[in-house]
């Protein structure tokens, strides 16, 4: 009982939902959708287009069946099935962070003969009830990759903590912006 009044505390804590937008929301251009039309709580939708992940000249990753997870203020972040990922880079980095909305992460470094970037990955194994597609599936800070989204680069969500993908077809501004913390 305790455990669940926390998390709906935790839930209860956003201002902005995805109803409204806040006066210093960027106005989308045409092609764009405002990240201020993203629902809390989040919204999974299965995204067809081509996501690339590389670390160099490595492929980590190659999916036309990614899951994007679309929350208010932020750049979505795409779950692509293990199966898409190339697993003998990947290694265990253990735990670290709990979402009031997917349920506890656990980490993952990507490995390289003795090339290693720390903690790029995530995943939710035992995700919370509404975040069960994520099951099977990781997704990856952008800071050190080569991430396509259809083709279009992303470019990585500001700030060291969160995951999204800022692509062309985005208006912001975006969670981890100076400034953004009370979002």
């Amino acid at each position: 009982m305790e455990d669940l009044e926390a998390l709906n505390r935790a839930r209860a804590q956003w201002r902005w939902r995805g109803t409204d937008r806040p006066p210093f929301a960027d106005t989308p251009k045409q092609d764009q959708v405002s990240v201020w039309d993203f629902p809390r709580p989040p919204q999974l939708i299965q995204d067809l287009r081509q996501i690339v992940v590389h670390w160099g000249e490595r492929l980590v990753a190659r999916t036309h069946d990614a899951w994007a997870v679309r929350e208010t203020s932020h750049p979505p972040t795409f779950y692509i099935p293990l199966a898409d990922v190339n697993a003998s880079l990947l290694r265990a980095a253990g735990t670290g962070s709990f979402c009031e909305w997917k349920g506890p992460a656990l980490y993952w470094d990507l490995m390289h003969g003795e090339l290693c970037l720390p903690r790029v990955a995530w995943s939710y194994p035992q995700p919370l009830a509404g975040a069960e597609p994520l099951a099977d599936c990781i997704a990856f800070y952008a800071h050190h990759l080569d991430c396509t989204v259809g083709g279009a680069q992303v470019v990585a969500q500001p700030g060291g903590f969160y995951g999204g993908w800022v692509t062309p077809d985005l208006a912001g501004p975006f969670k981890g912006d100076p400034g953004s913390s009370g979002w």
